[in-house]
């Protein structure tokens, strides 16, 4: 129950953010005015931006990336399409009530911010009726009928017309409910149901408009969630380029690719080795991470890093050697890459849990991960609720670390054998820091030989028996140096800078716009990046 100075303080932040916004999207309107009046005729094909699974009335991250790119695109006479939501789905990923399933989306509020973001639209193109083409629902009850009595394993994998709608609306839908499990009951095959139904609809009204506009190129966002996942489905079926985007790996970037955002395909030469200026760069980086001074996507998480107190280590002194285990969020859009080897992360777990039971004589310290917790998107499905069902606490050889705990994992690193992680980014740390990590799920640094990655369940058991036995873990040099160099590229290469453009707003998830010039915007680096990448099959890389 909140207290009245609590109460106060909600209402406070929640007036402070609809004047931020407010405010924020005066500077958006005013500017699409600009860009309006400025941007020449355009020349070639379009360059189609969608995004409707990022911000409902307010300019997160990915949408002011989207906004940006597409401003300087018009701005370099460059022809964008903008396909836009006008209340074209029953139920959306964003606009879905967890609690409430058949609660109506806020389409009002979401259908206002988008017509703000796309403000002054100018018809530039004879052929084309509008450059924002805005679509709507239309309910097929033929579909309807067909999927009204499945089940949810059914609903997975049903496909429609050759497109598999359940495949496509699955990541969307575990990450809305914050389960990678999900229930078979009518709560959960009702909404799996209207998802289904609208990825239908998403996928006939971007398939039309290409053949109206027939694009150079197709830009969404992350591509995991199910209108954008369909519309890249769409256009790669056609043999489109599709460039997805997400939020970069440095605050206030932005990380552009043609592969899957979320899946980071980072390109890295094995010619490239880092020079004495960009070594002191990253050094610098993993001096502040290492003391817990570090955002992802606008979240600090922790702000007060503790170290190992004196109960653990009069704990872990009774024990042979320190194993600790990294875990993720299992609804997380990273995790239907990551299940390569095991069905999921909680298979992973039940797997390390035999082996617990199997080596007293090592402690085994598991950690939640922070975001299980994080306010507005906790788990619902999570390691502590694995950690109860199994009674792990009671094992006289385990430390369980709460989401909510502020221990130093790097403390905790240095004093172990060898670390466990699912597809966690600690790995690649523990890497640099020159320690064993033995990965279960497939990486954005799983690509480089920079950790041990059996490729099967008994390979994944065979190597942690081998770790826990021998005296000591021979780890190749080159895992450090790859570590070095691919933490270098996420960082400073792939990472495209909006920070002159773009800053935190009153909830640090969301952005809102700077002062700048649009001169100044198409000249930035990051700019030219994405311009090239989309139109002529660049890398989406810093030069520096």
């Amino acid at each position: 129950m909140i207290g009245k100075g609590g109460m106060k303080e909600f209402f406070t932040q929640r007036i402070k953010r609809g004047l931020v916004r407010r405010l924020n999207n005066f500077k958006i309107a005013s500017l699409a005015r600009e860009v309006s009046s400025k941007e020449p005729q355009p020349t070639g094909a379009p360059v189609i931006f969608f995004k409707a699974s990022t911000g409902i009335d307010d300019l997160s991250w990915n949408s002011g990336f989207h906004l940006l790119a597409s401003w300087a695109f018009r701005l370099q006479g460059i022809s964008v399409v903008y396909f836009a939501c006008d209340s074209g789905m029953s139920r959306c990923v964003l606009g879905t009530n967890r609690d409430n399933v058949k609660k109506e989306p806020p389409c009002k509020s979401c259908v206002y911010q988008s017509r703000t973001l796309y403000a002054s639209v100018k018809v530039k193109v004879e052929s084309q009726k509008t450059n924002v083409s805005w679509f709507d629902y239309q309910r097929d009850s033929q579909l309807v009928a067909a999927i009204l009595n499945l089940s949810i394993r059914d609903l997975m994998t049903f496909e429609w017309q050759n497109i598999p709608l359940g495949a496509l609306c699955l990541p969307g839908l575990r990450w809305v409910l914050r389960v990678h499990h999900l229930n078979d009951d009518e709560s959960t095959c009702y909404l799996f149901r209207e998802y289904i139904c609208s990825a239908w609809n998403v996928a006939q009204k971007f398939d039309a408009l290409l053949d109206q506009t027939q694009p150079r190129a197709v830009l969404v966002f992350n591509g995991q969630f199910f209108p954008e996942a369909v519309a890249r489905f769409m256009a790669l079926k056609r043999g489109l380029r599709v460039i997805t985007h997400e939020v970069g790996f440095q605050p206030a970037t932005a990380f552009f690719t043609e592969g899957q955002a979320t899946a980071s395909p980072i390109p890295m030469p094995e010619s490239f080795e880092m020079n004495a200026e960009q070594n002191e760069k990253l050094d610098a980086y993993l001096a502040k991470r290492f003391q817990g001074d570090f955002t992802m996507a606008g979240i600090k998480f922790w702000a007060d890093m503790q170290g190992l107190d004196e109960s653990f280590l009069k704990k872990a002194a009774g024990f042979k050697q320190i194993v600790p285990v990294f875990t993720n969020v299992i609804f997380d859009t990273s995790q239907p890459h990551a299940n390569t080897v095991f069905e999921d992360m909680f298979d992973w777990l039940d797997l390390v849990l035999e082996e617990i039971h199997l080596h007293p004589e090592t402690l085994f310290v598991i950690r939640a991960h922070p975001d299980e917790s994080r306010v507005r998107k906790s788990s619902r499905e999570t390691v502590e609720g694995w950690v109860a069902d199994r009674s792990v606490g009671k094992e006289p050889n385990v430390i369980f670390i709460s989401p909510r705990e502020t221990l130093s994992s790097y403390e905790l690193i240095l004093r172990s054998k060898f670390v466990m992680v699912y597809n966690s980014t600690i790995g690649l740390e523990a890497a640099i820091m020159g320690a064993a990590v033995l990965c279960a799920g497939k990486a954005r640094f799983t690509q480089y030989p920079i950790v041990f990655f059996p490729q099967t369940i008994e390979d994944v058991r065979s190597k942690m028996n081998e770790f826990l036995m021998v005296d000591a873990i021979d780890v190749p040099l080159e895992f450090k140096r790859n570590a070095r160099r691919f933490l270098y590229y996420q960082l400073f290469k792939t990472s495209l800078p909006f920070g002159d453009f773009l800053e935190p707003s009153v909830r640090t998830t969301q952005s809102r716009l700077k002062s700048f010039t649009l001169e100044g915007l198409v000249r930035a680096e990051s700019v030219q990046v994405i311009t090239n990448g989309v139109l002529n099959g660049g890398d989406f890389l810093m030069g520096k």
